[in-house]
């Protein structure tokens, strides 16, 4: 994959050449575990109440039983579920640095005790060989009670179990089934998940449970209505809100019904169907009455496997027809709504969503990371680095032209964070480019509208998003409006998004040097400008080349060209704090302008000689 398609690669090289120049090991470290980060499998982590239905689901994802449901101590313990050809190691990481190795126990399950206080615990890691993990890693977190936070390090705090160093690309956050929820739920869900860094591009809510309403013989209606609420109010936070039953979820894909279940569900099949439905009235008497046609061992896994829904329909099916275990399943996996029903979203359609778009989210998660990092204390030797690298971040500018990808992402990550305000039509379009692949669908047409009534309909869009390019009141939201026209514009004239360029990105040939506009050779003498910074604007106005105008040698690399521009972009840009006259103000925006440019076109010049050198 070409760095134009792959943001995750242009971004480990960024990590790769500041830690190249960076002296403190602290930041270097940090800036290996994201580049680490970019080129392993997208980490999901999955958090909820406790006893919300989180364990179920993990176990649903992974397709085994594995993970505790029940309080003990592994469940007040980050676990990571990796995939390893080691199948079933478990490595218990200590807050001291040191690494206690186990095994899950014989019935493949996580151990009951860790052998070593969970408070010295830092997080487990179990390798599994399971090839749904080559693609993401599960990272199961403590329940919680309140989802209040203050802050990013309290947030991974709750979550992860430490302020540093665990962070997750996106989070699936279970919500326990209720019959509406407040706005304060709400509002508590909408602090943490924008405090870990999630928003409607990574977070899938879940609602567990949806079988617990004793009143309703079919719990999916009342089930559909609330999630749709529920998205409504959520929709800038959260890619989609899905209901699941994950009892049923994780008996049909990780098989842990056997032969005497199924003989169990046969003899109460047998039953008269209102005979059965009094004896499941109180599931708890059900499951432990001595005198009921069916063992009390197999009632109570049942019960604990199915509950009282999973049993209706699981008998129900077998009325109608003779089932082997993978035939109930089956059964079972369809009635747990994780694959969806009725078309509707689903926990495997979001999961789908995540894995499909995992380098964009690995790519925004790392590029929040890095936001981070630059804002650390740092020698006078180690600053002009994190400049150069807050320059390549910064909100109002393009990451890099092979960032192109994260167009439709950022800007809904803007969104989420306040830094984009959109009216209701203008953010059902953005949201429609972010869930679908579709152009049609994208753009809200039926399946297999003709061409032209895509382009039409893009057409449209363009002229909103343009005219709020034009008219948008900061840096970010005009950059993430012209991101988004380009998406448009490519939909219009019907080029993949991918291949078109930026609205602002200059179509300039990579080498030749670029026209310096404005009055900016009064700067050279003007007393607020240091001696430093003058030299540089004497090159940048004399170059003959991208290299020269930055004053980097005329045989230098594409990179180190890019680098001098964003160091002096950074320099220029520090101007901009102190009081300026008026036309002093328009020429430092001026250089500033024509440094971003080049920066632009050299990354645009190396990833064409990456290409030629591939």
């Amino acid at each position: 994959m070409t760095g134009a398609l792959d943001p995750a690669a242009t971004l480990r090289r960024l990590c790769a050449d500041a830690a190249s120049r960076i002296g403190d090991r602290g930041l270097r470290e940090r800036l290996r575990e994201i580049r680490e980060q970019l080129g392993q499998p997208l980490q999901v982590a999955v958090a909820g109440a406790v006893s919300g239905g989180k364990s179920t689901l993990v176990n649903a994802l992974l397709e085994r039983s594995v993970a505790p449901a029940d309080a003990g101590e592994c469940t007040r313990v980050v676990t990571s579920y990796e995939y390893g050809d080691e199948d079933g190691e478990v490595a218990i990481e200590l807050v001291d640095g040191r690494v206690r190795h186990s095994r899950l126990d014989p019935d493949g399950r996580m151990p009951a005790r860790l052998g070593v206080p969970v408070e010295r615990v830092a997080r487990i890691r179990v390798t599994l060989r399971c090839p749904a993990l080559r693609r993401l890693t599960v990272v199961d977190t403590p329940g919680v009670n309140t989802v209040t936070v203050a802050n990013e390090e309290a947030a991974r705090r709750m979550l992860f179990g430490t302020g540093a160093g665990d962070h997750a690309q996106a989070l699936v956050y279970v919500l326990r089934y209720v019959q509406r929820f407040d706005a304060s739920t709400l509002a508590d869900f909408r602090t943490l998940s924008a405090a870990c860094g999630m928003t409607g591009v990574n977070t899938l809510a879940v609602l567990s449970q949806v079988d617990r309403r004793g009143d309703e013989e079919d719990p999916w209606p009342s089930a559909r209505r609330l999630a749709a609420r529920a998205y409504e109010q959520l929709r800038t936070s959260v890619f989609d809100v899905v209901p699941v039953v994950g009892l049923l979820a994780e008996a049909a894909r990780a098989e842990v019904l056997g032969a005497a279940e199924l003989d169990g569900l046969r003899a109460l099949a047998a039953l008269d169907e209102w005979d059965l439905d009094d004896l499941l009235l109180d599931v708890e008497q059900f499951a432990t009455a001595p005198d009921y046609p069916v063992p009390v061992r197999v009632r109570r896994s049942l019960v604990a496997r199915l509950h009282r829904y999973g049993i209706r329909v699981a008998t129900s099916a077998l009325r109608e027809r003779d089932l082997d275990l993978d035939g109930l399943r089956g059964v079972l996996l369809a009635a747990s709504g994780f694959a969806g029903r009725d078309g509707a979203g689903s926990v495997a359609s979001g999961i789908s969503h995540f894995t499909h778009r995992a380098e964009q989210l690995k790519a925004l998660a790392a590029i929040n990371r890095l936001r981070g990092l630059v804002r650390a204390p740092a020698s006078e030797a180690d600053r002009p680095v994190l400049a150069a690298l807050a320059a390549t971040l910064d909100d109002g500018q393009p990451i890099s032209g092979s960032l192109a990808g994260l167009r439709v992402v950022a800007a809904v990550d803007a969104v989420g964070r306040g830094q984009l305000t959109l009216d209701e039509q203008m953010l059902g379009e953005l949201l429609r480019l972010a869930r679908n692949d579709d152009p049609a669908a994208q753009l809200g047409l039926e399946p297999g509208a003709p061409a032209g009534a895509a382009a039409a309909a893009a057409g449209e869009a363009t002229i909103r998003w343009r005219q709020l390019a034009v008219t948008a009141g900061t840096a970010v939201a005009g950059q993430r409006a012209r991101d988004v026209l380009g998406v448009f514009e490519g939909l219009a004239t019907g080029r993949p998004a991918s291949t078109v360029p930026a609205a602002r990105t200059p179509a300039v040939k990579p080498r030749s040097a670029l026209p310096v506009t404005g009055d900016v050779r009064r700067l050279l003498d003007s007393p607020v400008v240091p001696a430093a910074d003058q030299v540089a604007l004497r090159a940048l106005l004399t170059g003959v080349d991208l290299a020269g105008q930055v004053g980097a040698p005329p045989d230098a690399e594409p990179g180190a060209v890019a680098r001098a521009a964003a160091a002096h972009v950074a320099r220029f840009r520090a101007l901009l704090h102190r009081p300026l006259p008026a036309a002093d103000r328009r020429a430092v925006t001026a250089v500033c302008d024509v440094y971003e440019a080049i920066w632009s076109a050299a990354d645009s010049w190396e990833e064409t000689a990456d290409v030629h050198r591939g």
